[in-house]
């Protein structure tokens, strides 16, 4: 039987979900952040993951770290917009009072649920956003949230349930800021993402809903070396699979992968040219999406309606090669 184990974090509990292969370890009570995803067999951390020496910066900046929650994902101009008649002022918390990121940081989600059977173990973590001041002062449709966390050999799935339980139609947006490591050889590592082009950005880098062709970008949809890249771009999936694979020359990789009805678009982001990281982050909208004026259907910007349940589901796979 798979297991889930307790542990602590700086003082906050950890549930560490047990495979051969992998162990995954998320922090709940601090943002319900996956902080750790350890590599049994190659003997290496798959996740940027913060040092518990580190936590002042995790507090600041718990999207630096892990597979962090962004809801919504992205620049939003000046913080505001209108919708449904309802006024959204989320605080401008980046360049040119602009808002960046969305509303989830540290809060402290609950362990609702645990399973462990023969086949993988899983974990439920919830969050009622009505129960945060600081959400609800910048987003005052209430939500519940729920995630869970299913960890099968090499295979982890993710799984967002989002509830409205307010009296309006609310507007709604998730990313999320994965982290994964290059180990310092960025000349080792291919990165492959089916995309049909990249969104320009304006002056504020939000996105215009502009999209460019990929140009010396191409190689990206059939294997791209990541040295020398520096990415901080956005692209358009389009009719291609939500897929990214990253590869390392000897043949290990991963397989990330999200629900084609709901992710529309990519970032790759390096922090500076590529050595350490490379974030392959998943975004169901487009950044500032209720100011964009365009379709629902080509920003990804999800219309909650009252007492609608939604379910996102994504899914990351480890590949390892034949041992010789």
């Amino acid at each position: 039987m798979k297991k889930v184990t307790k542990g602590q974090w700086n003082g906050y509990d950890t549930y560490t979900l047990h495979s051969r292969e992998l162990d995954v370890t998320l922090l709940p009570r601090l943002g319900n952040n996956v902080i750790r995803i350890w590599d049994h067999v190659q003997q290496r951390d798959v996740l940027r993951r913060p040092d518990e020496s580190e936590l002042d910066f995790y507090l600041q900046k718990p999207y630096h770290f892990g597979i962090p929650l962004l809801i919504p994902p992205g620049r939003i101009r000046r913080g505001q917009f209108t919708y449904a008649g309802q006024e959204y002022q989320f605080d401008r918390n980046t360049a040119n009072d602009n808002h960046i990121h969305g509303l989830h940081r540290t809060q402290a989600w609950c362990v609702s649920d645990i399973e462990e059977d023969d086949e993988g173990c899983s974990i439920t973590t919830e969050f009622i956003t009505s129960d945060d001041p600081n959400w609800v002062r910048q987003f005052p449709v209430p939500l519940k949230l729920e995630m869970t966390l299913r960890l099968q050999g090499a295979k982890l799935m993710q799984t967002f349930r989002i509830h409205h339980l307010g009296d309006r139609p609310a507007p709604f947006g998730l990313g999320l800021h994965t982290w994964f490591l290059l180990d310092g050889q960025p000349d080792k590592w291919t990165i492959t993402l089916p995309v049909s082009g990249k969104y320009k950005l304006d002056e504020e880098l939000i996105t215009t809903g502009e999209v460019e062709p990929l140009g010396e970008l191409e190689e990206l949809t059939g294997g791209l070396k990541l040295q020398g890249m520096d990415f901080d771009t956005m692209f358009r999936i389009g009719d291609n699979p939500v897929r990214a694979t990253l590869m390392h020359d000897d043949g290990y990789g991963l397989v990330y992968s999200a629900d084609p009805a709901y992710f529309k678009h990519w970032v790759l982001y390096t922090k500076g040219a590529a050595d350490q990281f490379l974030c392959i982050e998943p975004y169901t909208w487009l950044p500032d999406a209720p100011n964009s004026g365009l379709p629902n259907e080509d920003t990804g910007l999800i219309e909650l309606q009252p007492e609608q349940s939604l379910e996102l589901n994504l899914q990351l796979e480890m590949i390892h090669p034949e041992p010789n």
